[in-house]
């Protein structure tokens, strides 16, 4: 598929003043621009620029997200604090929710904070980063529209629910361990539509028990009418593991509930009682962890770069160049992607075009339209 790629400075101006041009203030804007912008970063771009126009205007079009997000604290201790986002910002949520949990743990050692009615919060390796960047270790994990199956189960039951890590190191980049606890995840396919790019099998099962591979469009669709549903880490049944993934999703829809009394299951559907298109109701937790209040923020991170190293440095499996560890690999793709911009499929590049139009934007000029 053709890409033509947009410089940095030029898409992360133009996606600020759409976010302002759909009623989100400046500052939650800028926000916004940045959760999403650093999925392309990162090489995730499941994440970014490809659900600027469905996740986040779309929803905020249909009155089903608030451009304006009313970040409310329902109850507080010095270590925890419980959040009713009010169906904002998804992205402005999570960013203040995290840096609350690291306030707390920068003055108590640990800090926890929950969050009930949020949107979509666009990667979580974002908020881990958040915190990685000021000296803690940062978990974080978000529910959603249920589209997994249990093992041994057909029906969607619980949302793709990453489960990510942050630990800080001494290298140039941080350990980030940011993956759905399902093989793939919805956005996934819904960039194999875009791409061309079957579902790959495995990955997809059935309501009659069968794992599904090929239309990405007509297994998305099955998946959204409940005729199918996405498989947990180490898929279908127990062999390869699977009841491991499925466990992980549960931690991470339990941590998204019950602390802060929030929606589940099918509640996440994202429709009204009466089955019209409604909020999502998402719940998050975030929890942030002081290096500087055990041995020290230095020693932490040179311990962890010693430790993945040594592992990197591992012994190869014949015909393998490199071990990885989590976080290396978007590393790489920020380096060579920093200084040229990022790569825009052309299914995307109408629908920015089409924004910029509909906002008369009309400074904006894009590579693609010269």
């Amino acid at each position: 598929m053709s890409r033509v790629v947009c410089p940095w400075d030029l898409i992360t101006s133009f996606v600020t003043d759409a976010f302002k041009g759909y009623g989100v203030p400046e500052e939650d804007a800028k926000i916004c621009t940045d959760v999403l912008l650093e999925s392309d970063r990162r090489g995730i771009e499941s994440h970014g620029c490809n659900r600027f126009k469905p996740i986040y205007l779309d929803r905020i079009k249909a009155g089903i997200q608030n451009p304006v997000t009313n970040f409310e604290i329902l109850k507080e201790t010095e270590t925890t604090a419980v959040i009713d986002g009010h169906d904002g910002m998804g992205q402005v949520i999570g960013y203040k929710a995290m840096q609350l949990a690291i306030d707390k743990a920068k003055k108590y050692g640990m800090g926890m904070t929950v969050v009930r009615n949020s949107c979509h919060y666009g990667i979580a390796g974002y908020y881990a980063t958040q915190a990685t960047k000021q000296g803690c270790i940062g978990l974080t994990g978000t529910n959603a529209r249920p589209s997994v199956a249990p093992t041994w189960g057909v029906d969607g039951m619980f949302g793709t629910n990453p489960l990510t890590i942050g630990i800080p190191t001494d290298e140039d980049f941080d350990f980030i361990l940011d993956c759905a606890t399902s093989i793939t995840q919805n956005g996934k396919i819904e960039y194999y539509i875009r791409t061309g790019e079957p579902v790959h099998q495995g990955t997809v099962i059935t309501h009659d028990g069968q794992e599904y591979e090929g239309d990405p469009d007509k297994a998305l669709k099955m998946i959204r009418k409940g005729d199918a549903a996405l498989l947990p880490l180490g898929g279908a049944g127990e062999a390869l593991g699977g009841y491991k993934g499925y466990g992980y999703a549960m931690v991470v829809e339990l941590l998204s509930a019950i602390l802060q009394d929030g929606a589940y299951g099918e509640m996440l559907v994202g429709k009204d009682p009466v089955g019209k298109p409604g909020p999502y109701h998402l719940g998050h937790f975030f929890i942030a962890i002081d290096t500087g209040h055990f041995l020290g923020e230095e020693l932490a991170r040179k311990k962890a770069g010693e430790i993945i190293r040594k592992v990197r440095n591992s012994t190869k499996a014949p015909g393998a160049e490199h071990i990885f560890t989590a976080g290396e690999k978007e590393w790489k793709v920020w380096l060579e992607r920093k200084d040229k911009g990022v790569p825009i499929t052309e299914p995307v590049q109408k629908e920015i075009s089409a924004i910029r139009d509909e906002l008369k934007l009309t400074q904006y000029i894009f590579p693609w339209e010269k």
